[in-house]
């Protein structure tokens, strides 16, 4: 069988499988608790992503819940929304749940295309929009989008992370060099170009664009094209079954793996292990410290996992860097609900403006991570009302064939390359959407 079918039958047997093993969909709302809606895929392209994504959404609030009792002795109550990472189907879930209980705390939609066609809706709504890495590159600019909040880091910063590490292999030049883009042909796949042509006119690089039709099961010509173009070095823009697809073809076609660097969502366990040595090489960007534990895993696997409450089948997926991904998206929502209830009012749910007022308002310092149970896996992030992503530290993990190896060196964005970007796509927006940006003086 060639590779495609199994990889094609791999994304069926785990939609099967995901339906099969569904967990409880809501956790019954209670008066006096506060409500958190969560939009999953676990069917479809991206289901081997999806599912640890959204079992490690739901173990956090379950273990806040039960190691806890809540934020301030309030509970948290939720209820999953199955998009299968469709946005017509993603807008039906957010419509369904945004007014339900005390009021959605704040939608993580888990796509870029959902989180597109949600964000002019959340403006109406008064509805946080948070996205952990991914969505609107330009929505940091809070004076615009007021309800976005695309926190530690968006697609802008991971292409520049990358294009650093390159740059220092490089002895700091990427002058004559050819970099190409093989991407998934979506909003999320897209969402780099825009910079790359940039920082391609301005630093001397020539580059390559491979759009890969979804799924992406089916990349055999890409990577012949790969082959006889000779790019130095390959960006790889893709999640669930696309990814093992593109390794696989990459080994077949004879590129380097070291000179493939993925976007965060590319760079999953899943994504390599049952590639093993073949995958030797692969480097991925990551908003946290893919390969530590931390306390929070523990914590997990005791007060969850140990009493048979868990989300996942077993305790196995506790520390796999999605479902830990998972967890620090819930983390960030829970801790807006806690700085919320300092201004707002311990001990009582809160509405979705006030909570919005938490997003803006979060100050994890090393401090409270650590007493979170966080310390190791990701740095200190403090947002405020033009600054919706926080702080935007970020490394480069390799895969050894075995395991992740996470290098020494954290970048941050520069924002000589990024500000001006970011100026001039959210002013574009406020202008098309008859936005008025506020004042954050």
């Amino acid at each position: 069988m060639k590779f495609q079918s199994i990889a094609l039958a791999a994304a069926i047997a785990a939609a099967g499988l995901s339906s099969a093993m569904l967990p409880a969909p809501a956790r019954a709302q209670a008066a006096g608790e506060q409500f958190i809606p969560l939009l999953v895929y676990r069917t479809g392209q991206f289901a081997p992503l999806g599912i640890p994504w959204a079992d490690g959404k739901q173990d956090y609030l379950k273990l806040v819940n039960a190691r806890d009792g809540g934020v301030n002795g309030v509970k948290l109550a939720y209820e999953e929304c199955e998009t299968a990472y469709d946005a017509a189907k993603g807008v039906e879930c957010y419509d369904r749940l945004k007014a339900k209980g005390s009021g959605a705390s704040g939608f993580d939609p888990q796509s870029t295309g959902i989180t597109f066609a949600v964000t002019d809706k959340a403006f109406n709504d008064k509805v946080s929009i948070e996205t952990m890495g991914y969505g609107l590159s330009q929505s940091v600019d809070g004076t615009v989008f007021e309800w976005n909040f695309p926190l530690l880091g968006t697609y802008w910063t991971a292409t520049d992370v990358i294009l650093q590490d390159i740059a220092k292999k490089e002895k700091g030049s990427l002058k004559g060099k050819k970099i190409a883009l093989v991407y998934h042909d979506s909003p999320y796949g897209k969402e780099p170009i825009l910079l790359l042509q940039k920082l391609a006119a301005q630093d001397g690089f020539e580059l390559a664009l491979f759009p890969v039709t979804p799924p992406g099961v089916e990349q055999k010509s890409t990577w012949l094209q790969i082959r006889q173009q000779r790019p130095d070095y390959v960006l790889f823009w893709s999640a669930g079954v696309m990814t093992p697809a593109g390794i696989r073809e990459a080994q077949a076609s004879g590129f380097p793996r070291e000179k493939m660097y993925s976007v965060w969502w590319a760079g999953s366990d899943h994504d390599v292990k049952d590639i093993g040595a073949g995958a030797k090489g692969y480097n991925t960007v990551t908003i946290h410290n893919s390969a530590s534990r931390d306390k929070v895993h523990d914590d997990l696997k005791k007060f969850v996992y140990d009493k048979g409450q868990g989300t996942a089948a077993n305790a196995d997926e506790i520390g796999v860097m999605a479902h830990t991904r998972g967890m620090m998206i819930s983390m960030l929502q829970v801790e807006a609900i806690r700085a919320a209830q300092e201004k707002y009012g311990k001990g009582k749910p809160l509405t979705p403006e006030q909570v919005r007022w938490g997003y803006e308002n979060l100050d994890l310092s090393a401090d409270k991570l650590k007493a979170l149970g966080f310390g190791e896996i990701m740095r200190p992030i403090k947002t405020s009302c033009s600054n919706h992503m926080g702080t935007d530290w970020a490394r480069i993990a390799q895969w050894d064939g075995a395991k992740w190896q996470v290098q020494p060196d954290w970048y941050q964005a520069r924002k000589a390359n990024l500000d001006p970007l970011v100026a001039e796509y959210s002013a574009k927006y406020a202008k098309d959407k008859n936005i008025k940006p506020r004042s954050c003086s």
